[in-house]
């Protein structure tokens, strides 16, 4: 694990956006496809506006979100319409939109046809994460009522995600496929995040989840 810290999150996000291209650039290298799974939220808006311009063979990049809120794709809670509208622009237009989310279905039904769209992408080649006050990432919350199936090594790549303290279901990578990405960063703003972080890695992942994927992780951190 490595923590880079910033003047200010402008720099921040310039400078992530210029490591998630040289993995994308070192991955392309190597495989024919890539994938790069990122987050919702208003934290890496900024980073994808500088990633979007990037001079790679996006049509090679699969790009999927790390969770997803079941909502309608163009809702003002979607991962995917950030994803679309901040990453999936300029350059980074070719790269082909891998979904989490089956508008119309229960999520626990669509989990196979989900997951048979994800699985040859894995393991995934550049991995960004958020994480929240309350240690969670992706959308594996602590208290959730199946966190210790999606924590589990042996997952299978996806779980549905349900708490009391979102308005709506959601689905989440498990626990091993984020760990088990190739090139892994986390991002994070302000005192509140960093001491949380400070906080998970004394803690069992049960209690903070972002703990089961620090491993190797690059933390990019401003107040």
């Amino acid at each position: 694990m490595n923590i880079k810290e910033y003047a200010d999150r402008d720099m921040l996000a310039i400078d992530v956006a210029n490591n998630l291209a040289g993995d994308l650039e070192a991955a392309l290298l190597h495989h024919d496809l890539v994938s790069l799974a990122v987050p919702g939220g208003t934290t890496p808006g900024p980073v994808f506006d500088g990633l979007c311009a990037a001079d790679l063979e996006w049509d090679r990049v699969r790009v999927l979100p790390t969770d997803e809120r079941c909502v309608p794709g163009d809702h003002e809670r979607s991962n995917e319409r950030l994803i679309r509208e901040r990453l999936l622009t300029s350059r980074a237009s070719a790269a082909q939109y891998v979904p989490l989310f089956v508008e119309g279905h229960e999520p626990e039904d669509v989990l196979p046809e989900i997951e048979s769209l994800i699985t040859p992408v894995l393991p995934l080649s550049v991995l960004v994460l958020g994480m929240g006050e309350d240690m969670h990432t992706a959308s594996l919350f602590p208290g959730m009522e199946n966190l210790e199936a999606a924590l589990d090594s042996h997952a299978p790549p996806l779980a549905v995600a349900r708490t009391q303290v979102q308005p709506e279901a959601r689905i989440t990578l498990t626990a091993p496929v984020l760990d088990g990405a190739l090139s892994k960063h986390l991002i994070i703003f302000g005192a509140a995040k960093r001491d949380a972080l400070e906080r998970a890695m004394t803690l069992p992942p049960e209690e903070a989840p972002i703990g089961a994927v620090l491993s190797g992780m690059t933390i990019h951190w401003a107040e």
